[in-house]
This record gives C-alpha cells, sequence and structure tokens, in this order.
C-alpha cells in the first residue's frame, strides 16, 4: 500500500489531470462508445480505464483500494507524457482528444 504522503501526492496529481467531471466522463464514454445502431448501457459505456476512471472520481480518497492507486498512476503517467501544458493539442488533433477524453483529461477545457 501507499504511505499516506504518496497517497495525499497521487489523490492531487490525479484530480490536477483528470479536468473532466464525472458527469462529463460519464456522457463522454457513453458518447464515444455509441453507434449508429447500437448504445451500451451506461454502466458499461467505454473502455474498461474510463469506467475506472469514473468510479474512482466517485470515491473518496479513504475508500480507495490498491486497484484505484493502480489506475490512478497509470492515468496521471499517460497524461501527463501526452500533454504539454504550455503546448495543448489542437482541436484539429481529434484521435488524440478523445484517447484523453476517455482518461478524463479534455486537453480544450481551460
Amino acid at each position: 500500500m501507499t504511505d499516506a504522503l504518496e497517497l495525499d501526492a497521487l489523490w492531487e496529481d490525479f484530480h490536477r489531470v483528470v479536468n473532466m467531471t464525472s458527469q462529463e466522463l460519464a456522457a463522454w464514454l457513453r458518447v464515444s462508445d455509441a453507434d449508429e445502431f447500437s448504445e451500451p448501457l451506461p454502466e458499461h459505456a467505454g473502455d474498461p480505464t474510463g469506467q475506472h476512471v469514473l468510479a474512482i472520481l466517485q470515491k473518496r480518497r479513504t475508500d480507495l483500494t490498491d486497484e484505484d492507486i493502480e489506475v490512478m498512476y497509470e492515468v496521471v503517467d499517460t497524461v501527463s507524457a501526452e500533454v504539454d501544458v504550455e503546448n495543448e493539442p489542437e482541436a484539429e488533433d481529434t484521435p488524440r482528444r478523445h484517447r484523453l477524453m476517455s482518461l478524463g483529461h479534455d486537453p480544450l477545457k481551460p
């Protein structure tokens, strides 16, 4: 298990890189998974990591599991590696933006 100081830092980093609310992320996961013929049930929309991020957003820090902590590290590392704070992607970079949004980070959101 992660010590308290490390968990506090991870919690802050996670909520810094995940700049979408749980409602915004849930809506995005439903939209991104829908096609013209079907739409999954809301609780099954999106990829597993996106669903896990959504679940973490709805938890208190004291309720985190070891698996939650692993996903938080993965999301912080992935978003940090793809996002240059001073050079956010242009709106035309749709695939990259959608990939980041599935992790809860909208690069076009202020």
